[in-house]
């Protein structure tokens, strides 16, 4: 059995390596809202506004499909040069998006940054259950989970500075710091004492893995969008339905298979990832939607509907480090279903939600469900740590970032479609509905009159159907946990020494 690094680490080394981990993680979560600061100006430059939301979508496509892949890698030449490689290949992809010359050259180089960033956070929280004992990570995990949310609050600050002092390029180049940094860090203060010997690296999983996740997440992203881009859904149906029967066929004769078929059949894991999925479809309802709500219906400003989407990025990490205190009073079953309830009784806060409504609702509704999502999310991912030893810590950890990840692309384009088809049909028989083009112009300059409430109407009544879908979406999540079995805090010790 592999020793882990926490027989060698003592506790200075642990809190530098952590403060390594944040590092990386900050790099990873920052990208997303400092890049979105700074797209307008990019597409004023290197044009082609039709491929705009693919520079998001590329990086998070490559990001996820790559996730499963890293945890295994990490089980077999140990967590500090996967995540070290993952940071070096991020790194070059961010060098080469400042230099893009076009849009398509720029959503290529984005692919290259996700496929680093697909090692960061699985081997991150691998490397804390590593580290700490089952009791200590639930404090670790709300500090993990707090670098989100301060990047959500510092990324479009850091963003504005940048496009008005600067030029567009640096919003990727000021990753080149932070990650050497990082790297340097890892090198210096990770000592794993991991075995050497031979792997045969199953290449041909890895790639009939990749691809079937990337042609499934481009039918999710693009059911989502409506039918305009309907027409080149069947060539990547085909693709999937291809690759998925040849990977398991690679997976069941490969000597060390890239995805071990057991480890996503044991109850425990298997019941985590399945609440994971369906908690990121939850998640995602609120994360895309709340803020057009806020102010496409009810007017308020663009700062007001960030703030109630914070109280999530607050509840969550606050939910994290109280963890623990949860576990001595109610035990770990009785934090996930308290968990899982919250995350109902959040969800259930927005069907209350009208024009005139006080933004606080939106925002305990937020709050609520951040608090919830924590709770269930740092637990499940104790158990799982905890039940496999470390040569399979790195794949159990990474199919449940995977599997939470995934829930978020099927949720945006379930409820994407479930918002397009409430704007299609609002009005009742007879009405042709509101346009994409309508929404756009309510949300993005002053509407007035007769039109103006149209619009709001009709998405009041759009946003409503997408809630109680993210109702029906919360209650799936709850009780698929009760299918979590229970595990004492202290039976889950031996899981830290692997």
């Amino acid at each position: 059995m592999q020793p882990s690094a926490a027989s060698n680490a003592p506790e200075t080394r642990r809190s530098l390596v952590l403060g390594c981990i944040m590092l990386a993680m900050f790099m990873v979560a920052i990208e997303v809202t400092i890049v979105a600061t700074a797209m307008p100006q990019i597409v004023g430059r290197l044009g082609g506004f039709s491929l705009y939301s693919w520079v998001f979508a590329g990086f998070l496509l490559t990001q996820t499909a790559t996730t499963v892949m890293f945890g295994k890698l990490s089980d077999l030449y140990g967590r500090r040069p996967v995540l070290i490689g993952g940071i070096a290949l991020f790194l070059v992809g961010s060098v080469l998006c400042g230099f893009a010359w076009s849009m398509p050259s720029l959503i290529a180089f984005r692919l290259m940054q996700g496929f680093g960033a697909g090692s960061i956070m699985p081997v991150a929280m691998t490397l804390v259950g590593d580290l700490y004992t089952p009791e200590e990570r639930g404090s670790v995990q709300g500090y993990l989970s707090s670098v989100w949310g301060i990047s959500a609050v510092v990324g479009p600050l850091v963003g504005g500075i940048i496009v008005e002092r600067f030029s567009w390029p640096w919003v990727f180049w000021i990753n080149i710091p932070i990650g050497v940094a990082t790297m340097v860090g890892l090198a210096t203060f990770l000592h794993e004492g991991v075995e050497r010997k031979r792997h045969q690296i199953d290449f041909p999983g890895a790639t009939l893995f990749t691809v079937a996740i990337s042609s499934l997440l481009i039918v999710l992203s693009q059911l989502g969008q409506g039918s305009a881009v309907s027409s080149t859904i069947p060539i990547f149906l085909v693709l999937l339905a291809a690759s998925v029967p040849l990977f398991l066929w690679q997976e069941r004769r490969a000597t060390d298979p890239m995805l071990a078929l057991d480890l996503w059949t044991d109850r425990l894991i298997a019941s985590s990832n399945g609440a994971a999925l369906a908690g990121g479809m939850t998640m995602m309802g609120i994360t895309a939607f709340l803020g057009i709500y806020v102010q496409g219906v009810m007017g308020w400003s663009a700062e007001v509907a960030g703030l109630t989407l914070t109280m999530m990025a607050v509840g969550w990490p606050v939910a994290s480090v109280l963890s623990r205190r949860f576990y001595g009073w109610i035990g770990m079953r009785g934090t996930l279903r308290l968990g899982t309830v919250l995350i109902v009784i959040g969800s259930v806060c927005f069907l209350f939600l009208n024009p005139e409504s006080s933004p606080a609702l939106a925002g305990v509704g937020s709050g609520v469900m951040g608090f919830g999502m924590g709770l269930l999310t740092v637990t499940s991912v104790i158990l799982i740590q905890g039940s496999v030893p470390w040569s399979r810590r790195g794949s159990a950890t990474a199919s449940n970032v995977f599997a939470r990840n995934l829930g978020s692309t099927l949720g945006a384009a379930i409820l994407g479609s479930v918002l397009n088809y409430g704007l299609r049909n609002a009005g009742g028989a007879g009405n042709a509905g509101v346009s994409p083009e309508g929404i756009r112009q309510l949300l993005e300059k002053p509407v007035s009159g007769p039109e103006r409430q149209v619009l709001q109407a009709a998405l009041d009544h759009s946003l409503h159907l997408t809630f109680w879908c993210v109702v029906a979406m919360a209650v799936l999540t709850a009780a698929l946990a009760l299918f979590i079995p229970s595990r004492n805090l202290e039976d889950l010790s031996g899981g830290a020494k692997g």
